[in-house]
């Protein structure tokens, strides 16, 4: 092979003027030696990687070849744009042609240079990796992974050698990623049990964690193992995921249990090479743990990790000066903070917001307490310097008081409005709900109200001695649900805490008591609706609290109005609206269990046969078994209402199902086309039973002398009681005794019926006779 010099003084003999003929075939030969050169090259690299045949000594000889090639055709270019520059218009068209042509020889031997850098990366990684120099191992990884990125990406290439070298790659770089997950393994050893469950305390305290604290004997000449395998995890780009998995391990092994069980407390322990963290048990003061300590416990854990294991830049000061601060408790913190400081919130900062507002000044600890934990975080680097999540909810207490004041009360009220109905407290127009004693808002005036008695003497009063009842608007007495007693002294006590709170506070906890009542008109119908529709007892106790509350509302607002902030003191503190809807639930409940009775009622009634044609044994008794039936439904009634209605409801009540019974009765004999003296006498039987037995249903108390004054009133409840009587009259009355009841129709015989009903009466009972058609005539 002729020298590469040799060559190109040659080519340049010519002072100044360029032999083109001889120049075109000495650039073919050199173009043909380059072929050659890279035939021996891609050989030798397809042996080495592909066949993994030794070729160590040709391979340096390929390289000094390559390297003097490369200077000759450097020259030879120079020479050739030089010349083609000065003599452009005679020979544009054949150097543009050797031009390209050696364009593609340079293309090639870059490639070619490409390939000895790989080969130089893959030789210095080794030698670092058996000297556990893992950085360096890594970096020379990376250049080799770019050097075969940039040969992918020329065209052209032989596909089988870069596939040899991209295997090459893969396997090495798994290979150090093996060597470093075995020296983290020794970094951090995770001892955990092997229980499933392993969230509980039990678990919690058989886990441990070992950290090494000094390098092994044999590894001291390698520098710091934590720094060394750390860094190399983040050259590869493997430490996030490293990372991940640590914070993971650390959230549901140590920190979370801590913040979870009170009971939990760290234990230390430092040998000579390996730092030990385990937990033990202590008997809990409460049932969540404060704060402070919860605070005091992380900060522990985090002031040991920081020690022993995550104090490490994550570059060498060398290469990026402006990132070396950055350290690894960065990123770990960057990875789990938002859990942990979520976990904080929510099983800690949340259980310690006060119920009281009196004790929202003791709260200035927690909130100390916490910025002092943040800032050693931040001091640790595990934070960076706007994460102040956590610090912003503690401070923030004023809104989460009014927030958690208002869910308890809300949750406390649901509990209220499903627990049974059944359990009640008698009230009466003397009882009133517990309270404690407000300011009077006039006390302003006192002076001037105690100052007008001395004005009396010289004055005429104009004063009615005639003076209302103490109890003319209090509610009757009955009974109400113990729990909707309960549920009106929490509104009461909500809004007492209303009236010491903030001017926010105050807003949400009286529009929490508005919900209370809200919810109670939507929830109770709703969760009690198969009862309250069966049970007549229930339906009753249902009306007594809607009215109960409803007579609360109406002066609820008004006692606390000049109490609370002055926002609601411009008239929005009422509940006087509510009432309307109260009353009308506590009355279509009632008046639904109403229609039920009177229902029964018309259905037992219908199996009388229509009291025709009493003189049949069989009619008689289904007849008298149907006024059995109603009857001893309306004393059932009687008893199941009794001393729960208020006496005056009661009252109307049973007289209108009473009511419904006698008109039932009037009606069907009314009907009646033929009575002989046998059915009326059996008829007027039947009717004496309902009059004799059906005051006795009006019980309202439970002493029955006192009941007595009722019994005797039942023609102002009953308003068929008197038509029901006169009917009985006309039974047993002779033509003679019909006509002087009826008077001219000024008689009571005229008051209860008509003309027609009354001649309808006639017919049925009598014969057609001259006497029965002249007392016809005179029913008009």
């Amino acid at each position: 092979m002729a020298a590469p010099g040799s060559l190109v003084a040659a080519v340049l003999a010519h002072s100044g003027r360029l032999d083109k003929e001889d120049l075109g075939t000495r650039i073919g030969r050199l173009s043909r030696r380059v072929e050659e050169l890279k035939g021996e090259v891609c050989n030798m690299i397809n042996k080495k990687y592909n066949e993994f045949l030794p070729s160590m000594r040709s391979a340096e000889e390929l390289v000094a070849q390559v390297d003097g090639l490369c200077g000759s055709i450097d020259l030879l270019r120079a020479g050739i744009e030089h010349e083609v520059q000065r003599d452009l218009n005679v020979a544009v068209a054949e150097f543009t042609e050797l031009k390209q042509q050696l364009e593609r020889d340079t293309l090639v031997l870059s490639i070619l240079k490409k390939l000895q850098e790989f080969d130089r990366a893959i030789k210095e990684y080794n030698t670092a990796l058996v000297e556990k120099k893992y950085v360096v191992a890594a970096q020379q990884l990376e250049k080799a992974r770019s050097s075969l990125k940039m040969l992918e990406s020329r065209k052209g290439f032989e596909l089988k050698i870069l596939k040899a070298l991209g295997t090459e790659l893969t396997v090495q770089t798994q290979n150090l990623l093996y060597h470093l997950g075995e020296e983290w393994q020794k970094l951090a050893v995770w001892k955990l049990p092997p229980s499933k469950e392993s969230s509980s305390l039990e678990s919690v305290l058989h886990s441990e964690l070992h950290l090494r604290t000094v390098p092994a004997k044999e590894e001291e000449v390698a520098g710091p193992p934590v720094a060394s395998v750390l860094q190399a995890f983040a050259v590869l780009g493997e430490l996030h995921n490293k990372l991940k998995i640590f914070g993971q391990l650390l959230l549901k092994h140590i920190l979370k249990p801590l913040i979870s069980y009170p009971s939990l407390q760290p234990c230390t322990e430092e040998q000579s090479d390996v730092f030990i963290l385990r937990f033990k048990s202590k008997e809990p003061s409460l049932d969540h743990c404060s704060p402070v300590e919860v605070f005091a416990k992380i900060k522990l854990i985090f002031e040991i990790l920081h020690k022993y294991l995550l104090n490490v830049p994550l570059e060498q000061p060398a290469e990026d000066k402006e990132d070396g601060g950055v350290t690894l408790a960065g990123l770990l913190g960057d990875l789990i903070w938002e859990e942990l400081s979520e976990c904080l919130i929510q099983n800690c900062l949340v259980n310690s917001i006060p119920t009281k507002s009196s004790k929202l000044e003791q709260y200035i600890e927690v909130i100390k307490s916490t910025e002092e934990f943040e800032k050693a975080l931040k001091n640790m680097q595990f934070l960076k310097g706007d994460t102040t999540d956590l610090l912003k909810y503690a401070r923030n207490v004023n809104s989460h008081f009014a927030n958690k004041k208002c869910q308890d009360v809300i949750v406390a009220a649901r509990n209220l409005m499903t627990s049974e109905i059944h359990n009640t407290v008698k009230v009466t127009p003397d009882s009133c709900v517990a309270l404690s004693k407000l300011p009077d808002p006039g006390a302003d005036n006192l002076k001037t109200q105690k100052a007008s008695p001395l004005l009396r003497n010289n004055t005429v009063s104009l004063e009615d001695e005639t003076k209302l009842s103490q109890h003319t608007f209090s509610l009757p007495t009955c009974r109400i649900s113990s729990s909707v007693e309960k549920l009106m002294e929490l509104a009461c006590r909500t809004l007492l805490e209303a009236t010491a709170s903030t001017d926010q506070c105050c807003i949400q906890l009286f529009y929490s008591v508005r919900n209370i009542f809200q919810l109670f008109y939507d929830v109770v119908p709703t969760y009690h609706q198969e009862n309250l529709q069966k049970l007549p007892q229930l339906a009753a106790i249902h009306h007594n609290n809607c009215m109960y509350i409803a007579h609360c509302l109406l002066t609820l607002g008004q006692r606390f109005r000049y109490r609370l902030t002055n926002i609601l003191c411009d008239g929005a503190a009422t509940f006087v609206d509510l009432v309307p809807g109260f009353r009308r639930l506590g009355m279509e409940c009632f008046l639904a269990q109403m229609r039920v009775q009177k229902g029964e009622i018309l259905e037992r009634l219908s199996s009388a046969r229509n009291f025709s044609n009493m003189d049949d044994e069989e009619n008689y008794c289904a007849a008298n078994k149907a006024i059995r039936q109603v009857l001893h439904q309306l004393k059932r009634l009687g008893k199941v209402w009794q001393d729960v209605l208020p006496v005056n409801m009661y009252c109307k009540a049973m007289g209108t199902l009473l009511n419904t019974a006698l008109s039932e009765i009037v009606t069907r004999i009314a009907a009646l086309e033929d009575i002989s003296t046998e059915d009326a006498n059996r008829l007027y039987f039947l009717c004496r039973t309902m009059v004799e037995e059906g005051p006795q249903v009006f019980t309202p108390l439970p002493e029955d002398d006192q009941n007595k004054k009722y019994q005797e009133e039942v023609p102002v409840y009953v308003r068929k009681w008197m038509t029901f009587k006169e009917l009985m009259i006309i039974l047993q009355a002779s033509l003679q005794d019909i006509v002087d009841q009826w008077a001219d129709g000024k008689g009571p015989l005229a008051a209860e019926f008509s003309a027609a009903e009354v001649k309808s009466l006639i017919r049925a009972l009598f014969q057609n006779t001259d006497r029965r058609a002249a007392a016809l005539a005179k029913i008009k």
